[in-house]
């Protein structure tokens, strides 16, 4: 048994379709969308509810989501994105440490302000959400994996000794997300090559890879020189 702790232990079952989405049963039906991941596993996402979000970029639209495990994930969107033209996006995976905390061990709070920042300055785009908290192994181990680089492991070693995957995530979500509110055609902010993948395997046309800053500070560098140097990010 790896020692890892489990990520979400175990879901409780996802709310039923007709306590969870607005309308009546035709609509439910027709809201409801299915993802296929590269190994053929589907997921089904499920829209709840949509309001006005507005931030210190501008008023987004905010539409929430159910997947299969119960878990929530967003979609903030602004200007008219379902329109066929090309749509500035990024995919973001939860952070608490970096996104809510201010923390410098990563980019990903800087990395989400620049993206809505981006989309605010264009007044139109996308910005998924999505609930893979530590790169999909959950706060609890994202936690035990900093204690691991505190004794020297970098960021993809300390996953491996606590038995995940170096990149657990699952981007299966997103073309469903993406087609309740018509967009198809991306252009993505992101330095992940495997992002860009992703997108193209749920059948998403990428037009253009928009790079997203390295912002680099003294306790980042072995991190971003490890999402570099071991994963393929694109920094510059």
């Amino acid at each position: 048994m790896p020692p890892g702790i489990p990520v979400h232990g175990k879901p409780a079952s996802a709310p039923r379709r007709e306590e969870t989405v607005l309308g009546d049963s035709s609509v439910i039906e027709a809201a409801a969308g299915t993802a296929q991941s590269g190994g053929g596993k589907t997921q089904e996402v499920l829209p709840v509810a949509s309001c006005a979000l507005p931030t210190a970029w501008g008023t987004f639209t905010s539409h929430v989501f159910f997947d299969a495990a119960g878990l929530e994930h967003v979609l903030l969107t602004m200007g008219a994105v379902g329109d066929g033209k090309p749509v500035l996006a990024r995919i973001h995976s939860e952070c608490l440490t970096g996104d809510a905390l201010s923390s410098l061990r990563c980019d990903c709070g800087a990395q989400l302000r620049s993206a809505l920042a981006r989309i605010g300055e264009e007044a139109r785009g996308v910005l998924l959400y999505l609930r893979q908290e530590g790169r999909g192994i959950g706060l609890c181990n994202k936690i035990r994996a900093y204690h691991l680089q505190d004794c020297g492991a970098d960021t993809v070693d300390a996953n491996l000794r606590l038995g995940f995957d170096a990149d657990a995530r699952d981007y299966a979500m997103c073309g469903p997300m993406l087609h309740h509110v018509r967009v198809q055609r991306l252009r993505l902010m992101t330095n992940n090559p495997a992002k860009l993948a992703a997108m193209r395997e749920l059948g998403l046309e990428v037009v253009e890879r928009v790079a997203m800053p390295a912002v680099r500070n003294p306790y980042n560098e072995t991190y971003l020189d490890t999402k570099a140097r071991r994963m393929g990010h694109l920094l510059e």
